[in-house]
């Protein structure tokens, strides 16, 4: 079997009163990510502050050894929630898929309650960023039933893994 090819991840959390000791969603993505195979490049924490938010995921694009960006936070419709609104006008594409996929294996753990969940996917610059709820849940929810397949170059028929690994996707 051809062994999986490791991508280099950025996480950042979005929340105006988590620290690193506090941080549950962000250490489950680390710890899924890399047990994976996966490497994290970086780990970062950010206040719910739309530009502050831009700012990283903007560089983080920019910098062509980070393939992989997923935030955990600020996808809801409460009080400063601003991911979608920092991330969204950074994407060239948009991967509606995710967040429907999200909504539907999410429906299943807390019924209704998904709609509230504005997560989202893109690809800019040849990377590929997933913004998932601030909850450890719903970053488990949505590493083991989507972001483990696609960030796997192994996986059939296709995968993200693919389009970010030079050489093999659309780059640029």
């Amino acid at each position: 079997m051809t062994p999986m090819e490791p991508l280099n991840v950025a996480v950042l959390t979005v929340s105006d009163t988590r620290t690193e000791e506090t941080d549950r969603s962000g250490q489950t993505l680390v710890q899924r990510l890399t047990s994976a195979g996966h490497t994290l490049v970086e780990k970062r924490i950010v206040p719910d502050d739309v530009y502050q938010i831009r700012a990283i995921v903007a560089q983080w694009i920019a910098d062509p050894s980070v393939q992989v960006v997923m935030t955990t936070g600020g996808t809801g419709f409460t009080g400063r929630d601003s991911t979608p609104e920092a991330i969204s006008v950074l994407l060239d594409k948009h991967i509606e898929g995710f967040g429907e996929r999200f909504r539907q294996l999410s429906g299943e753990e807390i019924g209704s309650s998904t709609i509230q969940s504005r997560c989202l996917g893109g690809l800019a610059n040849a990377t590929v960023i997933f913004c998932l709820p601030g909850s450890t849940g719903a970053c488990r929810t949505g590493w083991d039933g989507i972001l483990a397949e696609q960030l796997d170059s192994r996986h059939k028929p296709c995968n993200f893994a693919n389009l970010v690994i030079p050489g093999r996707g659309q780059h640029g």
